[in-house]
């Protein structure tokens, strides 16, 4: 970064200050994050807790709360989390990631201030520098629908939280020297229940207990780095009720699908013998299967779990269709309210026109010999200074470039370029993306700041013949989606969130070597009601990772003044 930059930035100290009070509650955390020893698969590791803990503590808020999360990094290398799912509304600086935030340096602290605006759901926060999603920080963020706002089921006897996940024996900095030398990170070595692999009659206690006759609820999220995987209860149906923050028609399933960074509530009864139960996690699409198992236990019930466990679902090209079947019965309760007291199917997207379609094609590819990840030809790589705030201060043609980036692939084996990839786009604009996967593994895709609608998941390559495709009716409304191998997926929604929000996929190999980008959507009013404006701690934070640059001379800022 330029000395005029950073002149710059510390004047804008004595300007930039907003306090934003809300007569909506608050909920106030003090999160330190450290190191710790854990053996999850048996074998002693490093990992990242938070206040001591893996997973992290479980967030349980309400629709329209304010949360304030004060973080301190002990760590001896920057961090940020993100919290996956939550919309930020007119609030990209809050959303974690590096093209929105510095990160917090080791030693000193920063505090998330968000609200979960017209919400409700699963969702989960995790970190975004280096590999650390490797090594924990993760856990549940849930958002209850406020009381005047009915929810279409009974309330159940409790609610419990389920992290499921691939995980490593590998420590976060050996996978991130594999990643940097242009190396796989390989297959996982386990999965994990809650922090935990358990194996068929080796499980010390269980994790959840319920009462024979009463209903319970179970968020399931997708927390791993890379794998799909599979979750079902023994010798019981689930009744799915929700998927990422929108009420669905209340199906019943033997087992789900849930890809990686997906989540879904379910409701199970204890309708079975008064007995112990094993929940199974099994990885999906892998030629060598991994699995782990949970025990839930009815409360008094007598004997153990039976070792025969359900079935998991079909596995090749038989096993995606039987997924892609699955994902087809998903369906939007259009009779249900949202986090609003109005019902959600008044919002008629298939009524609205496209004013926008881009095409996105991923990319694998060997540059010098390493491996590397693009989308569309462009290889995204974090400036040091996060490209919102050098967007903010009148920067951005100094620090990137808008647009490298075409809204269709370009010609096959053309040249890779390795830059920040900023997609400009025009706010409230009606938008269709197109993710077409020609690779043999399956991809998982998420866009912050927006919920949006995926009306097609088929086989094949996409044309515009294929809208005839489209579900225009019941979607469900939520903000991942799953692309199977040499397959493609169709999603819609409208840019009515200004800021600079992330498109990147979930698994964290490619995010981290480059199949990312970012959606710029400025309001042209430049009014509080569409976006807030830097908040002091924000700038602080910000001046506080650039002098601590220069006084480090660190060579990500050498490498930058130098180019």
């Amino acid at each position: 970064m330029g000395s005029v930059t950073f002149v710059a930035l510390l004047l804008c100290l004595s300007t930039a200050s907003v306090v934003v009070r809300a007569e909506d509650p608050y909920l106030f955390f003090e999160w330190n994050i450290t190191y710790g020893t854990i053996s999850p698969l048996g074998v002693p590791q490093q990992a990242i807790l938070i206040n001591g803990e893996f997973p992290g503590p479980n967030i349980n808020s309400t629709g329209n709360n304010n949360i304030v999360v004060n973080v301190f990094n002990h760590l001896d290398e920057p961090f940020l989390l993100t919290w996956h799912g939550v919309q930020h509304r007119k609030n990209s600086w809050q959303d974690g990631t590096l093209g929105t935030m510095c990160p917090i340096l080791p030693g000193t602290n920063y505090t998330y201030h968000f609200q979960v605006k017209d919400q409700i759901g699963s969702y989960f926060y995790y970190p975004t520098t280096s590999v650390h999603k490797a090594a924990g920080a993760f856990g549940g963020l849930r958002v209850n629908s406020r009381l005047l706002i009915p929810v279409p089921f009974a309330d159940p006897a409790d609610d419990y939280t389920v992290m499921i996940g691939d995980w490593y024996t590998k420590g976060h900095k050996s996978l991130k020297k594999l990643l940097d030398a242009g190396r796989s990170i390989g297959r996982p070595d386990g999965i994990l229940i809650n922090g935990k692999n358990g194996k068929v009659g080796q499980v010390d206690k269980p994790l959840f207990t319920m009462e024979a006759g009463k209903t319970y609820r179970y968020r399931v999220c997708n927390v791993g780095m890379r794998t799909s995987l599979n979750f079902r209860i023994q010798g019981h149906t689930m009744k799915l009720v929700e998927i990422e923050g929108s009420h669905t028609m209340q199906n019943v399933y033997d087992s789900l699908d849930i890809h990686v960074a997906q989540c879904a509530s379910v409701l199970v009864t204890a309708d079975r013998e008064p007995k112990d139960y094993y929940m199974v996690a099994s990885s999906r699409f892998m030629k060598q299967p991994l699995s782990s198992v949970a025990v839930i236990s009815y409360a008094n019930g007598k004997g153990p779990a039976a070792p025969e466990l359900p079935a998991p679902p079909p596995e090749n090209s038989e096993g995606i269709m039987w997924s892609i079947n699955q994902y087809r019965s998903f369906r939007w309760n259009l009779t249900a309210s949202a986090a609003r007291p109005n019902p959600q199917g008044s919002y008629h997207y298939g009524k609205i026109n496209i004013t926008r379609t881009i095409k996105l094609v991923n990319t694998r590819t060997q540059v010098d010999g390493k491996l590397k990840f693009a989308i569309n030809g462009v290889s995204h790589v974090d400036p040091t200074t996060p490209v919102k705030l050098s967007e903010y201060f009148g920067l951005a043609e100094k620090e990137f470039k808008y647009d490298l980036m075409g809204d269709e692939p370009p010609a096959e084996n053309s040249k890779v370029v390795f830059a920040p990839n900023v997609l400009n786009a025009t706010f409230r604009n009606f938008v269709e993306i197109i993710f077409e996967n020609h690779e043999k593994t399956i991809q998982t895709w998420h866009l912050d700041g927006y919920s949006f609608f995926p009306v097609a998941i088929e086989p094949g390559r996409w044309s515009p013949e294929k809208r005839k495709n489209y579900n225009l009716l019941d979607i469900v409304s939520r903000h991942t989606i799953q692309v199977y191998p040499n397959s493609w997926a169709a999603i819609m929604t409208t840019l009515d969130n200004a800021g600079m929000w992330s498109l990147r996929s979930t698994m964290a190999e490619r995010y981290y070597l480059g199949q990312q980008l970012y959606i710029s959507v400025l309001s042209p009013n430049k009014s509080l009601r569409d976006e807030l404006i830097l908040r002091e701690g924000d700038l602080v934070a910000l001046i506080v990772f650039i002098v601590h640059g220069y006084i480090k001379g660190s060579k990500t800022m050498e490498m930058h003044d130098s180019n």
